[in-house]
């Protein structure tokens, strides 16, 4: 068995996408190869499966979409390298718990190639970073009464799964307007900061994130 392929979208529509995706997972069989698309996406909010209402504020004209995916409501936009991986999670011998660990360790990996520590917050997926000192390795350690405190969210998780195989995927913020982050409660967490790479000082092309997550994807889904 091989890597999963890697076909480059470029700027892509949302809904088109979703529909392709859903389309290649209800056509696979047990031989299809596994790929991973990767896209950014003009602006859009996305609500996923057990999204609030509420959690939308202020969509400021923008399109809200409801989707397949798991989670609450999110922003996508240009500067944000968006990987949907599609990958038969039976023939890997793997389940969704070691996947979603999978896929938010092939994120911690592309963010410490940066020099920037990305870190996980229990029961809240995706990866954050700390906003006074995003390139220190201290762990987040000791109780915390907000789990979210100094911290900001620096990539999104929101996948689906459909006889063993997966998609929708992974967003992490680049460099782009994070001003739409502000009409919404991001995954549904009133008060949580998005940040992007350019934010915490890391001056880095879409094209060299979008490189550097995908051959980390690539490695940590391949058998």
């Amino acid at each position: 068995m091989t890597m999963p392929i890697l076909r480059a979208l470029g700027r892509a529509d949302y809904e088109p996408t979703v529909s392709a995706m859903r389309a290649f997972t209800e056509a696979r069989t047990p031989d299809t190869p596994d790929e991973i698309w990767l896209c950014e996406h003009p602006p859009v909010y996305t609500q996923g499966l057990a999204g609030k209402p509420e959690h939308l504020l202020d969509a400021h004209g923008i399109p809200v979409v409801q989707t397949s995916r798991g989670g609450q409501v999110t922003f996508h936009g240009p500067g944000q390298v968006v990987a949907y991986p599609l990958i038969d999670l039976k023939r890997l011998g793997i389940y969704v718990k070691e996947y979603v660990f999978r896929i938010e360790h092939a994120v911690i990996k592309t963010l410490d190639h940066f020099g920037v520590t990305g870190h996980r917050v229990a029961g809240a997926p995706g990866i954050y970073v700390r906003l006074a000192d995003p390139f220190g390795h201290a762990a987040l350690t000791g109780p915390r009464i907000d789990p979210f405190e100094g911290l900001g969210k620096i990539a999104a998780l929101g996948i689906k799964v459909s006889r063993h195989s997966t998609y929708h995927g992974v967003a992490l913020n680049v460099a782009m307007d994070l001003q739409p982050f502000g009409g919404i409660n991001p995954c549904g967490y009133e008060g949580l900061r998005t940040v992007d790479l350019s934010t915490i000082g890391v001056q880095a092309t879409w094209d060299e994130a979008a490189g550097v997550l995908a051959a980390r994807l690539a490695s940590g889904l391949s058998p």
